[in-house]
């Protein structure tokens, strides 16, 4: 399981020219599956993404959660974080979950977010997204389980 965390003023996700998530300041987390990933790996990550002490507190320190600035959170499915480019210019994505697992895992890693009591919204699974991030700092954070 890769996730890719982006610290954000606001984001959003628009499909075939409708908007389907919106958020102010938050997490925008691009999430791709791995074909062994499984239940406890999206519990994990939820968990440590939810207390992740990447935003700012009255002294300018990262030392606040997602859940401490009562922020938000928006999870697109993003198989590409699974490319493959050792070889050649075109990328391999047969490092991927088949949709039949990344899908659940997707919307359970979700609900887990919720569960942990971060507000969260979801792209749409396997449709052409449009998404739009401000990141904020940047500050942008690599998982890998």
């Amino acid at each position: 399981m890769k996730a890719v965390v982006q610290r954000v003023r606001q984001g959003r996700v628009t499909v075939a020219g409708q908007v389907i998530a919106e958020i102010g300041w938050g997490l925008v987390i691009l999430l791709g599956i791995g074909p062994d990933d499984d239940e406890e790996k999206a519990r994990t990550l939820a968990h440590k993404i939810a207390l992740l002490r990447i935003f700012e507190d009255e002294l300018g320190k990262m030392n606040l959660s997602v859940l401490d600035i009562h922020g938000q959170a928006i999870v697109v499915s993003q198989f590409t974080l699974y490319a493959d480019t050792r070889k050649g210019n075109r990328p391999s994505f047969i490092g991927a979950a088949l949709p039949d697992l990344a899908r659940p895992l997707c919307d359970y890693f979700a609900q887990k977010l919720i569960e942990q009591g971060v507000p969260t919204q979801t792209g749409e699974f396997g449709a052409r997204m449009q998404v739009d991030i401000e990141n904020n700092g940047p500050v942008t954070i690599l998982f890998e389980l």
